[in-house]
């Protein structure tokens, strides 16, 4: 469903099988073509031909589907026609979701000689300051950080921008953000292309209004909380102390796979790396407590397959395209929002996936609700209670000297939280002594 600009009118659906009927330029479907971009997907298809023509966007799609290159092709377009500094502006809410954005601005314009900063937490802002001098076409940042530099860096405004992106506009427009990009929509020109892009959209009108859209058109190519038909959804119910038992009797059942556990906390995804790793499981953990360095490590041993399980919160769950995750877990039971976006973590571009919900007797009314948003009972599986009973000594030791190696109480930053073991592994003595239970790598 395709909702008009400014009324109730319907618009007519684009149908087209390539980049170039979509009225993108040569030089730029020859880029998508490098990348491996075929056909565009169903958001591209239907938002690109009217950012073309320079109109305001509201796009809510499916995450995995391409939203990035559907509002990146047509600003790189706009920017061949009118080559300028501090063209467009991409506001993010977490930092390794803009550091993504900007790569793949970047891979999309490196025939055109393309410039883009990235400015976000967690990194010297002086690098910033730098990349800034270098007058870039293209600025990916988080609200907050972008709010520093607009204050603090003499002779950078962003006064003469032709378009701001809000990906993920949902949470930007959240009240945690609200200070932030208000003062930032303040010093930005109000003559300008809007483009919100997420894979959930609030309704609420006066929060897209601050955002200052003009008669914008409303694209809607899933339903407001929908996940994609290639992925395949389970949960176990179990009871709350036996749920380390499931997860790694679930474990035991897929090995090799390249998996993502959500955790609700960032200590809790801490510890099940901790304990799984003293299983003998290749874990690693990302949460909102490490430096952006080792956040950035942690992710990118993950997608170099230096390791093939990482437990993360919801840090993890936003736009973050992983190629090849096979499983995401959700070990605590999210609202429906961050359950849609953890399970976009798989199934993304076409392919399936696996996503798989531990259920205990304290999250079965939220579950519920879930399945009821989404319009659809997810099946439920069984699992072995002789093979649960087998593994609860070991998970139970193994969780226990996580326990006593953590400190049990961490301290304020949790001390060596931003290592993610990454290089160091502080219980390679025990797992030596046969305490392994992955039977994948039994020793």
């Amino acid at each position: 469903m395709i909702a008009a600009s400014g009324g109730d009118a319907q618009v007519t659906a684009h149908r087209v099988s390539t980049f170039a009927d979509l009225g993108v330029c040569s030089e730029l479907v020859n880029a998508c073509g490098t990348l491996g971009w075929k056909q565009p997907t169903k958001i591209q298809s239907e938002a690109i031909p009217y950012a073309l023509k320079g109109m305001d966007l509201i796009a809510l799609a499916q995450t995995g589907s391409g939203k990035t290159a559907a509002f990146a092709l047509p600003i790189l377009q706009a920017l061949l026609e009118h080559r300028r500094p501090f063209f467009a502006c991409v506001l993010s809410p977490t930092r390794e979701l803009a550091i993504q954005i900007a790569e793949q601005f970047e891979a999309l314009g490196s025939a055109i000689g393309l410039v883009c900063s990235v400015l976000v937490g967690g990194v010297d802002r002086m690098q910033q300051v730098i990349s800034l001098a270098r007058h870039p076409h293209i600025i990916v940042a988080t609200p907050g950080r972008l709010l520093d530099h607009l204050t603090d860096t003499k002779g950078f405004s962003l006064n003469k921008i032709k378009y701001l992106v809000l990906d993920e506009a949902d949470v930007l427009l959240d009240m945690e953000f609200e200070k932030s990009l208000n003062d930032i929509l303040k010093v930005i020109p109000k003559e300008r292309r809007t483009f919100l892009f997420s894979a959930t959209m609030t309704d609420k009108v006066k929060k897209l209004q601050r955002a200052c859209l003009r008669n914008p058109v409303k694209l809607k190519v899933s339903c407001k909380y929908s996940t994609v038909d290639t992925l395949r959804e389970e949960f176990y119910l179990v009871p709350a102390n036996d749920k380390d038992c499931c997860l790694v009797y679930v474990l035991n059942k897929i090995p090799g796979s390249m998996i993502m556990i959500f955790t609700e906390t960032c200590y809790s995804s801490r510890l099940l790396a901790l304990m799984l790793r003293n299983l003998g499981f290749e874990a690693i953990f990302i949460n909102g407590k490490m430096s952006q360095d080792k956040r950035l490590g942690a992710l990118n041993r993950f997608k170099s397959k230096g390791c093939n399980i990482i437990t993360c919160t919801d840090v993890a769950s936003r736009g973050l395209d992983i190629q090849g995750v096979d499983v995401v877990i959700n070990y605590d039971i999210p609202s429906l929002k961050s359950y849609v976006h953890r399970v976009g973590r798989t199934a993304r571009a076409g392919q399936s996936g696996y996503a798989l919900s531990l259920v205990n007797q304290y999250e079965v009314l939220r579950f519920k609700y879930i399945e009821k948003l989404l319009g659809k009972e997810i099946s439920k599986s069984e699992v072995d209670e002789c093979e649960l009973k087998i593994l609860k000594e070991c998970v139970c030791d193994s969780k226990r000297i996580a326990l006593k190696g953590d400190g049990c109480k961490r301290p304020r930053s949790m001390q060596d939280d931003e290592d993610g073991m990454e290089g160091h592994d502080p219980f390679c003595s025990r797992r030596s002594s046969g305490m392994s239970i992955n039977r994948s790598r039994r020793r």
